[in-house]
């Protein structure tokens, strides 16, 4: 075929994938933000928390679920798009030119480019602060603190201080602060309580109304300070995580959060696996292209539309399912974090290529 017209039928093809995929995308998002809004009236009432609140909380939640549905709307976009051209005879007559299969997957590779692209943006730097400011919405307009549902409060580790707070409050800020500071030799040296902390960037915070008690040896000695200022690695991103889930926070925040659990000994597979995953998922937008393609292939005119979309749908449920069981296999198994994250990806791959093969047999 001439260059000119791989370019005509490339920018037919993506016109159509793209409309299709557009067309899905709006109404699944119509559907889980319908859904969503239902399970916010559970909250209505809840402090001042009122209908404009959960309308607005629905709205930042949308581009975490256009992350998340992201390869399924491609998937089913994609097989309907196919279709239609292959209702048509288009596919037949591309092939007949002396289209390959690489070339068609080729071609559809370049299509779903811009799919890799916008799914990448969506996840790493529109979902995250979008997400961040639902939760932090939802928690001042209900007047609830980050840190309630747990009995005594956050605890966690800083090098060789274990570190209390019984409230953290939606702009960062914490209350009822206990620092418990050990030597090299895990001897207790010191217990400081303050009422509360702001932070100040870049590694400080600022502790108002310090109680401090020391050990020397048999005896102790104890301190009220105003004001102090304490050095330590927690930063309000860190302290994020307790707002969003780690599959829907950025690249950079869950390096971060991996390094300050892994500088103090503590478990990193859950937010390294959504740290593997949120590397390969945009990908998984071509997996999902590539297994739509045996579909067009194999077109029977008996065969609805319907019936492909509906096979379309539940091979994305499918795979939207197994992203989430990998995930807490690897967590219970301590798989490695890139197997737990891949597996789903490249099981659908091989599956594409299982059924490709299976076609070009034929």
């Amino acid at each position: 075929m001439a260059l000119t017209q791989l370019d005509v039928y490339e920018r037919y093809m993506a016109r159509e994938i793209y409309a299709a995929t557009a067309l899905v995308l709006a109404a699944f998002l119509a559907l889980f933000s319908f859904f969503d809004l239902i399970h916010e009236f559970e909250a209505l009432g809840k402090g001042g928390y009122q209908l404009q609140h959960a309308v607005i909380f629905v709205v930042l939640t949308m581009p975490g679920r256009v992350y998340e549905l992201f390869p399924i709307a491609v998937l089913i976009g994609t097989l309907y798009g196919l279709t239609l051209l292959a209702r048509h005879s288009e596919i037949t007559v591309l092939r007949a030119s002396g289209l390959s299969t690489r070339a068609m997957l080729l071609s559809l590779g370049k299509v779903g480019m811009v799919f890799v692209v916008l799914t990448f943006v969506f996840g790493e730097f529109v979902a995250p602060p979008a997400e961040k400011a639902a939760q932090q919405l939802r928690l001042k307009a209900t007047s609830a603190l980050v840190a309630q549902e747990f009995r005594t409060g956050l605890w966690v580790k800083d090098d060789l201080s274990f570190v209390n707070v019984r409230d953290v409050l939606p702009d960062a800020s914490l209350r009822q602060i206990r620092i418990y500071e050990f030597d090299k030799g895990y001897q207790l040296r010191s217990i400081s309580e303050a009422e509360s902390g702001r932070f100040l960037p870049p590694d400080k915070w600022k502790l108002e109304n310090v109680v401090e008690t020391l050990f020397e040896g048999e005896r102790a000695r104890v301190l009220r300070i105003p004001e102090l200022e304490w050095q330590s690695a927690l930063n309000p991103d860190i302290l994020s995580v307790l707002m969003v889930v780690p599959e829907r926070m950025s690249l950079v925040t869950l390096y971060l959060y991996i390094r300050q659990l892994a500088d103090n000994q503590q478990k990193t597979e859950r937010y390294e696996i959504a740290l593997w995953k949120k590397l390969f998922y945009p990908l998984a937008t071509l997996v999902m292209m590539a297994l739509a393609l045996p579909f067009a292939y194999t077109h029977d005119r008996t065969m609805a539309v319907s019936i492909k979309v509906f096979t379309g749908v539940m091979m994305g449920i499918t795979f939207h399912m197994l992203n989430g069981l990998f995930s807490h296999l690897g967590i219970i198994n301590s798989w490695r974090p890139l197997l737990a994250a891949i597996t789903p990806s490249a099981m659908f791959l091989l599956a594409a290529g299982a059924m490709l093969w299976w076609v070009e047999r034929r």
